[in-house]
């Protein structure tokens, strides 16, 4: 059977965040965040579930990293949660919550394991959220600010920064159709924020070179967007609206400078741009090193009169439907398809030639029950249809290499079973199995067969 290799110091590693895994919700001076307030409030979150405790993280680290290190990870992308750091958003920096970072940093290099922090994933601090969060221009400036202080800590044992994580969650699932925090319903709020992401990235990026970082990046989560029917101009008329809302808008002011027209112009039957002034396309395309590309499924739509829309894409209302996902699914019910990463991948490599790519996040939830659920003989929990899905992607991955894409490493989403946002603890995307009752660690198949994986660098 023919082996798949990867090249040479490829990047092995898996990822988390925060609120997801670090529990400790007011531990060491940590303020409240947009998603302590958003998962107490009724409604929002499955069950009233929030990540009070989590996986408890923030307390059993240390064995954390040494399963990674049994698991052979490379490296381990983590996020730095902003109210640890600065309570309210702005002001005093907080020590106590910079030493837990310290203490997990100097574990993992102590294992060898290479530390990829990320700024942003979504835990505004609730104070800044009470004077307009994202849609505030100031949360940008206070977010450099934010930057700076966390890298003049970590910096000099932490090489790889991602300014944000998924800004097109951020700003069109918290305040476009409200399923995440802060949980407004506003597609003019959605666009505003949108830019003032951006922008803090560019700040937060400058700031980051400033004061030394090796390397620069950032995280988006864009779409594989396919048309029903590719003979169909309205299809493909379809597919280009939603790739404008969904990518370009992201990726044109990040690595060329400007946000395309029609873009623009779309945005303006909605809301009027003043709040994009000038010189702010310059900032948002600071140089980057490393663009993260985190892949799940892809989107598929028609072009149709009086279609439904979908809510994260403000104006597609009237004229476009999402087409239902088909075959097997995640327990998301997310559709299965790797070649979407190929298609992915090797589109943005020819847009934005030159740009190192990273798929900082991929994985799947499955259910881990009905005796599944129970550790097997090995102590493992089976999940073969996790295996099956990250074997795919990264033969997925693999064919993007072969045909030229600068593909530089693969994390897995996700290390461990967590709180899975509005979704709570009912989905299962870990690699390892969390009892949430007793906090106990379970390496599930999937990890096991990910860390021969990593043994031999290859498939």
């Amino acid at each position: 059977m023919s082996t798949l290799r990867f090249p040479e110091n490829f990047v092995w590693g898996a990822a988390t965040a925060a609120y997801q895994i670090e529990g400790a919700a007011t531990d060491d001076g940590r303020g409240p965040s947009i998603w302590d307030t958003f998962s107490r409030t009724p409604g929002r979150v499955h069950h009233g579930h929030t990540g009070d405790v989590a996986c408890d993280h923030y307390h059993r680290y240390a064995d954390d990293v040494a399963l990674m290190a049994e698991l052979g990870l490379k490296a381990y992308r983590f996020s730095v949660a902003w109210p640890r750091i600065q309570p309210d958003g702005s002001g005093p920096v907080n020590p106590r919550g910079l030493d837990f970072y310290d203490r997990l940093v100097d574990a993992l290099l102590d294992r060898g394991i290479d530390p990829i922090v990320t700024l942003y994933h979504w835990d505004l601090p609730q104070s800044l959220q009470d004077r307009g969060g994202w849609t505030n221009r100031e949360t940008a400036e206070h977010f450099a600010t934010y930057a700076t202080a966390v890298h003049a800590r970590l910096g000099d044992r932490v090489g790889t920064w991602t300014t944000l994580n998924e800004p097109w969650c951020s700003a069109y699932l918290g305040y476009g159709n409200g399923v995440h925090a802060p949980g407004e319903r506003d597609p003019g709020a959605a666009f505003t924020a949108v830019h003032h992401l951006l922008l803090g990235h560019g700040l937060a990026a400058r700031a980051l070179r400033a004061g030394g970082a090796d390397t620069v990046g950032i995280t988006v989560n864009p779409a594989d967007v396919r048309p029903a029917d590719p003979d169909s101009a309205a299809d493909v008329a379809a597919v280009r609206l939603v790739d404008g809302l969904h990518n370009r808008i992201f990726l044109d002011p990040l690595l060329r400078a400007a946000y395309p027209e029609d873009v623009l112009e779309h945005v303006a039957r909605i809301i009027e741009p003043t709040f994009v002034r000038d010189g702010d396309e310059k900032l948002i395309a600071a140089p980057i090193d490393l663009l993260g590309i985190n892949y799940y499924a892809p989107t598929y739509v028609a072009g149709r009169p009086g279609g439904a829309g979908g809510s994260a894409y403000p104006g597609t209302e009237g004229a476009v439907e999402f087409l239902p996902p088909t075959g097997p699914l995640t327990d998301m019910g997310w559709m299965i398809e790797p070649a979407g990463l190929t298609r992915l991948l090797e589109r943005i490599a020819t847009d934005h030639p030159g740009v190192p790519l990273m798929v900082t996040e991929n994985g799947a939830a499955f259910p881990d029950k009905a005796g599944a659920d129970a550790p097997d003989g090995a102590g493992q929990v089976v999940d073969a249809d996790r295996i099956a899905y990250l074997d795919g992607h990264l033969r997925a991955a693999h064919e993007a290499i072969s045909r030229g894409v600068d593909l530089r490493g693969y994390l897995v989403w996700s290390l461990m079973d967590n709180f899975e946002w509005a979704e709570g603890y009912r989905r299962r995307f870990g690699i390892i199995h969390v009892d949430y009752l007793t906090q106990r660690r379970t390496p599930k198949s999937s990890a096991r067969w990910y860390q021969e994986v990593i043994s031999r660098n290859g498939l």
